[in-house]
C-alpha cells in the first residue's frame, strides 16, 4: 500500500459541520494511514472508530451504526469489495466513500456498481477527502430528511384513504365530463355499487329519473363562479343487481348532497378553468322515512288509514273554495255507529277494530270519485260529498250507505249487525265556515240518534242550543277539577241480619256554582266523551283514601271503601301503580278499598286485565262486579279473575214482587255464596225486599230503605254506632 498520503493538518478555519452526532468507520490495514486519518476527523470533531482489516470492519458494523465508512479496497484478510457485498446483502443504507491506491478505472466502477457512494483515489489532499465526507454527511442527512417527509406524506395519504373509505357518507370526484374518477367504499353499503363499477360512469346512472332535471345543478357540472352547492336532497338509485336487500329500502336512496367545483390553480385568476368537481352525499333516508312517517300519522287515521280530522279540514276547505268558484252545492256528512260501545265492551277492542276496518271499506263502496271519507275518532267518520245537484243527491248516498250497513259483518267467528246515524250540512244555506260546517253536521247525527237511529238528519238552525250546553258542560268540568269543585258522598253497605255498617260505596256529587248539586248521569257522560274521565278518577281515587285515613286518625273502626272504575281508568298502562301509590301516600291497607268494574269492563281486554286485577288483589285490594246481571261475561270466565265481591243490580232487586225475579236473584245469591264471594244486593229500598234477600242468605244490603248517600261527616257518625247496628228505627231519613 502506498504511503501516507497526508503531509499536513487540516487549516485551522476547517471546522466540521457535523460535530460528534456523526459517527465514521474508518476501514485500512495500514495503520499510518488509520492513524493520520483519525487525527485529521478527530480535529474535525468526528466521532472516529477504527478497522484495521476486512473481518474487523464486518465486526464493528455489527456492533454500531455509522454515518459514512472510510473503506479500502486492497486488505489481505477481506477485501473492500467482499465488505461492500456485505453491506449490501444486509440492506444497511450506510454510505460508503472508497479510498483506494487502484488506479485501473474498472476498480473504481466495480465499487460504485457494488454499492459504494463515492471513490476517492490514493493520494488526496486532506481537504478533498473532507469535502467529499462533508458532502456525503450532507446528502445522507437530506436523503434521511426526505425519507421522513416521504413517510409523513405516505401516512397522510394511508389516513386520508382510510378517512374516505371509513366515511359513512359516500365521497366522489367526477371530470369535467361528469363522470366518476373516484369514489369511496361507502358506494358499495350504500347503492350496491363496486367502485370499479362506477369509476368512468357518468353520474346519471346514479340518478332517479325524475331528478334527473336537478341534477346538472346539484352535481356542479360546468359551473364557474358559482362554486358549490349545500345540503341539496336528492335520490340515487340502487344497483338493480344487488343480492344484498338488507343493505338498502327499497330501490333509492335519499341523500344530501355537498358539492364543489375543482379549477386550475395555476391558470389565470380571469380565466378559471373548470377540471371537475368533488361531493360528499349523506344518506338521509331513514330521517325522509321517518319525517314521511310522521307526516302521514299527522294526517290520516293509523287503523283505517283515512283522513282524519286535520286532512279532512284541509280537503273541505278546498272544496270550499271551488264550490263558490262555480257555484254549486257540497254536504258534510257526519257518520256514527250505533250502540257500537256494546259491542266493543262485550266482544273486545280487536273485534271492534276489526269491524271498524270492515265499515271503512263499505263507505268507500258507497261513495263517488272525488267525495272524501275521514275518521275522526272512535267510531266517528266524516263525508265530503262536493259538485251536489240538490238534497236529493245527498238522501241517494245516504240511503246506499244505510243499505251497505245493515247487512251483517263477520267479525272473529261474530256475526255482527250495526246501523249508522247521519247527520248532514249543505253549503250554501247552511253556512260557508270549516269548523261550523262539520260541527253542525255532528250535531244532526246526535239529533239522528235521539230520534230513533239508523236514520238521516239535516241540519236545523233550532239544533244549536242543546249542543252548545252540553260544550258548556264540558268547559265547567274541566274548571271543576281545578277549583275542587267534587264532593263523595257515601253510601251504607250494612249486614243483612245484624244491621252492622260493613263498609260504604264512594258517590261522586258536583257542586256546581250556578245549577247546584249534580248527580253522576249528569256529567260522566260528557266527561267520558271529553277524555277527563281518567283526572276526575283519580281524584275519587285520592279523596277516598284521604277519607279512610281521617276516619282512622279520629279512631273510628276501620271500614272498606268502594268506588267505581271507568274503562279508560283501567286502561291506562300506569293504573295499578296509580292504586298503590295511592294507598302508600295515606298508609292504607289494601282490604280497605275495594275496586267496582263492570262485567262488561272486565271482559273488554281480558288478558291485560286479569293480569292488572290479579296484581291489585296480590296487595290486598278487594275487587268487586258491579251491576252484575247486565253484562255479558260467563261464570267460567269470572272465575279467573280475583273477585271477591257481587253486586246484584238494582233493576233484578226492584222487581222481587215477581216470581220470575225472585228465581233469578236466588240463582245469582246462590251461585256467589258458592263461589265463596260477598254478595251485595244494590237499591234495596223496601222491608219486602229485605226480608226476600235475607231468605236468600244475601250477605249485605245497600239502598234507601237504609240510607241515602250521605256526607263524609254523616257517615262519621254511622261508624260510630257501628258496633251495635242499625234498628229498623235508625234508619236515617231519605228526605
Amino acid at each position: 500500500m502506498s504511503s501516507n498520503p497526508i503531509d499536513s493538518p487540516p487549516t485551522a478555519h476547517s471546522v466540521s459541520p457535523f460535530p460528534v452526532h456523526s459517527r465514521l468507520l474508518l476501514v485500512d490495514d495500514e495503520p499510518l494511514i488509520l492513524e493520520g486519518l483519525s487525527r485529521l476527523l478527530t480535529a474535525r470533531n468526528y466521532d472516529v472508530v477504527t478497522a484495521n482489516g476486512g473481518r474487523a470492519a464486518l465486526v464493528a458494523i455489527g456492533k454500531q451504526q455509522f454515518d459514512v465508512i472510510l473503506l479500502d479496497l486492497g486488505m489481505p484478510d477481506l477485501n473492500g469489495n467482499e465488505v461492500l457485498r456485505f453491506i449490501a446483502d444486509r440492506g444497511i443504507d450506510t454510505p460508503v466513500i472508497v479510498v483506494s491506491g487502484e488506479s485501473a478505472i474498472d476498480a473504481a466502477i466495480r465499487a460504485l456498481r457494488g454499492g459504494a457512494t463515492d471513490f476517492v483515489r490514493k493520494p488526496y489532499e486532506p481537504e478533498e477527502l473532507l469535502r467529499r465526507i462533508d458532502n456525503t454527511l450532507i446528502q445522507r442527512r437530506l436523503e434521511r430528511e426526505n425519507n421522513h417527509i416521504l413517510q409523513r406524506l405516505q401516512q397522510s395519504e394511508k389516513w386520508h384513504r382510510f378517512l374516505v373509505n371509513s366515511s359513512p357518507d359516500f365521497i366522489y370526484t367526477l371530470d369535467v365530463e361528469g363522470r366518476f374518477t373516484f369514489v369511496n367504499d361507502r358506494v358499495e353499503s350504500l347503492l350496491g355499487y363496486r367502485r370499479d363499477d362506477l369509476l368512468g360512469q357518468h353520474y346519471s346512472l346514479l340518478v332517479h329519473e325524475d331528478d334527473l332535471g336537478r341534477a346538472e345543478h346539484i352535481f356542479n357540472e360546468r359551473r364557474a363562479g358559482d362554486r358549490s352547492v349545500r345540503n341539496q336532497e336528492i335520490r340515487l338509485k340502487c344497483n338493480p343487481g344487488m343480492r344484498r336487500p338488507r343493505l338498502m329500502n327499497g330501490l333509492c336512496k335519499s341523500v344530501e348532497l355537498t358539492a364543489t367545483g375543482m379549477y386550475d390553480e395555476q391558470a389565470s385568476a380571469f380565466e378559471q378553468r373548470f377540471i371537475g368537481s368533488y361531493g360528499v352525499a349523506k344518506d338521509v333516508t331513514e330521517r325522509k322515512q321517518a319525517e314521511e312517517t310522521v307526516h302521514y300519522q299527522a294526517y290520516h287515521d293509523l287503523l283505517t288509514g283515512l283522513p282524519n280530522r286535520a286532512l279532512f279540514r284541509d280537503h273541505l276547505g278546498l272544496m270550499l273554495a271551488q264550490a263558490r268558484r262555480n257555484q254549486q252545492p257540497l254536504a258534510v256528512l257526519s257518520l256514527d255507529l250505533d250502540h257500537f260501545k256494546v259491542i266493543n265492551d262485550s266482544l273486545g277492542h280487536t273485534v271492534g277494530d276489526e269491524l271498524l276496518l270492515a265499515v271503512s271499506a263499505r263507505l268507500r263502496q258507497c261513495l263517488r270519485e272525488g267525495d272524501t271519507l275521514a275518521r275522526l275518532g272512535g267510531d266517528e267518520f266524516a263525508v265530503l260529498l262536493p259538485t251536489l245537484v240538490s238534497r236529493s243527491d245527498v238522501e241517494h248516498i245516504c240511503r246506499k250507505i244505510t243499505q251497505a250497513l245493515s247487512k251483517p259483518v263477520h267479525v272473529k267467528g261474530h256475526e255482527v249487525y250495526i246501523s249508522v246515524s247521519i247527520g248532514a250540512c249543505v253549503t250554501p244555506e247552511d253556512g260557508e265556515m270549516i269548523d261550523s260546517l262539520i260541527r253542525q253536521a255532528e250535531i244532526a247525527m246526535y239529533q239522528a240518534k235521539s230520534r230513533g237511529r239508523s236514520r238521516l238528519q239535516f241540519w236545523e238552525s233550532g239544533m244549536q242550543a242543546p249542543y252548545s250546553e252540553r260544550m258548556q258542560i264540558e268547559a265547567d268540568l274541566r274548571r271543576a277539577l281545578v277549583h275542587n269543585e267534587f264532593v263523595l258522598f257515601y253510601q251504607p253497605q250494612v249486614d243483612a241480619l245484624s244491621g252492622e255498617v260493613r263498609g260504604f260505596e264512594a258517590l261522586l256529587r258536583w257542586w256546581h256554582p250556578q245549577r247546584g248539586m249534580l248527580s253522576p248521569g249528569e256529567f260522566i257522560p260528557v266527561a267520558e266523551e271529553a277524555g277527563i274521565i281518567v283526572p276526575i278518577g283519580d281524584w275519587v281515587l285520592n279523596q277516598t283514601c284521604a277519607q279512610i285515613a281521617a276516619w282512622r286518625a279520629a279512631g273510628l273502626p276501620p271500614v272498606r271503601v268502594s268506588i267505581n272504575i271507568s274503562a279508560r281508568q283501567l286502561e291506562t298502562p300506569d293504573f295499578v301503580e296509580t292504586v298503590m301509590r295511592a294507598l302508600q301516600v295515606y298508609s292504607l291497607d289494601g282490604k280497605q278499598l275495594e275496586l267496582e268494574i263492570t262485567e262488561s269492563l272486565l271482559m273488554r281486554d281480558f288478558e291485560s286485565n286479569a293480569i292488572k286485577l290479579g296484581r291489585l288483589s296480590a296487595s290486598g285490594i278487594r275487587l268487586a262486579i258491579d251491576d252484575f246481571g247486565t253484562g255479558y261475561s260467563s261464570f267460567k270466565y269470572l272465575s279467573r279473575f280475583p273477585i271477591h265481591t257481587l253486586k246484584i243490580d238494582q233493576s233484578f232487586i226492584q222487581e222481587l214482587d215477581r216470581e220470575e225475579n225472585v228465581s233469578i236473584v236466588n240463582a245469582m245469591v246462590a251461585m256467589g255464596r258458592g263461589m265463596h264471594l260477598n254478595v251485595i244486593a244494590e237499591g234495596v229500598e223496601s222491608e219486602a225486599q229485605l226480608l226476600r234477600l235475607q231468605q236468600m242468605q244475601c250477605h249485605e244490603i245497600q239502598g234507601y230503605y237504609y240510607s241515602p248517600p250521605v256526607s263524609a261527616h254523616e257517615a262519621s257518625e254511622l261508624l260510630s254506632h257501628s258496633m251495635r247496628g242499625f234498628a229498623r228505627g235508625d234508619r236515617l231519613a231519605t228526605g
